[in-house]
């Protein structure tokens, strides 16, 4: 193989069966079947060669047998297919692909047993596509249409078409749609199991990886979680050049509420703080719950001065906050320290200055933020 033919065999393939991978698997199953019809046409040509069949005829069903998968390719190719219900056309194909199997049944006389394990294969190629109700409708079809021709060809030509042969060839065939028909039966519900296994497999996932990075009172990014973040974002900063800010931020006085209103309480003010500092955020800010009534917010892409009145913004809301407790209303304020982070410097140096800046307000008073 030369370097240029991977290159090369993959532009073809492109070009043919699409980029889209979901096209490109109905192509290949269209492709498959149009081998299989290929496969066929060798077979008929077989007889032809050792006079079991009329050469024109079989020419003529060549023709009409590869024409018709070829026009199939084309549909599914062309994007047509998929204003239908079906777009891969698999019915479709198969309805056909048995017509021609019960034409060539007429025209190969003694080689006509031949014809079966053909139809067999077809069938079979539509049990991982088709609902057991079209394969019952598909094994149906393809009993009155092989029983019509073989009544048909045995009052026609006797003397090659037995009655009482064709009669055990229309059985083995009434009897094998049946089978095929319950194995379809199987196979869809073990796809249809296996579909759910699938969707509760990604339910759990989505529990599991919910659990490892939010904080399961207030739904906010956990500790372990935002850690991760600021280091995805300090790096994200070493190679862009920009910056980044963190705010440290405490709910003041928050022993008195769970002191006053005990810990149910505490929880509700808690979660709706969360909520309600969620709503006036940016959308690419994160706010996690960093432990007890403190909370870490980034703010990306931002400079101290603009970080500060996303800040201010989340004070004056929980300022604005007025909550209805057992033991009575409550009300609670927030003091913030902020920190620009420094080219240089570590996520851990940046937290260590934006506490001290939460100190420093703290002393100063709380219900307000401290730059550092």
């Amino acid at each position: 193989m030369t370097p240029l033919s991977s290159p090369l065999n993959r532009r073809v393939a492109d070009v043919v069966l699409t980029t889209d991978p979901v096209q490109r698997l109905r192509l290949a199953q269209a492709g498959l079947a149009m081998l299989l019809m290929a496969t066929g046409v060798v077979a008929m040509h077989y007889f032809v060669a050792v006079g079991s069949a009329p050469a024109a005829a079989v020419w003529a069903w060549t023709v009409a047998s590869l024409a018709g998968m070829a026009v199939f390719f084309v549909l599914i190719r062309s994007g047509w297919s998929r204003r239908q219900r079906d777009p891969s056309l698999t019915l479709a194909q198969m309805l056909y692909a048995i017509t021609s199997g019960a034409v060539a049944y007429a025209l190969v006389g003694e080689g006509r047993g031949g014809v079966f394990p053909i139809v067999m294969v077809i069938l079979a190629f539509g049990l991982f596509q088709l609902r057991p109700r079209e394969v019952h409708a598909v094994g149906a079809f393809a009993v009155g249409l092989f029983g019509a021709v073989m009544a048909l060809m045995a009052w026609w030509r006797p003397e090659v078409y037995t009655p009482r042969v064709e009669l055990g060839h229309f059985l083995m065939v009434a009897t094998m749609m049946p089978a095929m028909s319950m194995l379809a039966g199987r196979l869809s519900r073990m796809r249809e199991r296996l579909r759910r296994q699938k969707a509760d497999l990604a339910q759990a996932v989505a529990r599991i990886q919910e659990m490892a990075t939010r904080d399961a009172l207030t739904g906010l990014v956990n500790r372990r979680h935002m850690l991760e973040l600021m280091e995805q974002e300090h790096r994200r900063c070493v190679r862009s050049g920009h910056t980044f800010c963190l705010a440290l931020l405490d709910l003041d006085h928050f022993k008195h509420i769970n002191d006053r209103h005990g810990h149910a309480g505490g929880d509700e003010v808690l979660r709706t703080t969360s909520r309600e500092m969620q709503a006036v955020m940016r959308l690419s800010d994160v706010l996690a719950r960093w432990g007890g009534e403190e909370f870490v917010m980034m703010l990306c892409d931002s400079r101290a001065p603009l970080a500060r009145g996303g800040v201010e913004r989340l004070r004056e809301r929980v300022l604005q906050l007025r909550f209805e407790l057992e033991a009575g209303p409550a009300a609670i304020t927030l003091s913030a320290g902020l920190a620009e982070h420094h080219a240089g410097e570590s996520v851990a140096q940046t937290l260590e200055r934006a506490d001290k800046a939460l100190y420093e307000a703290k002393a100063q008073g709380r219900n307000r933020v401290v730059v550092a």
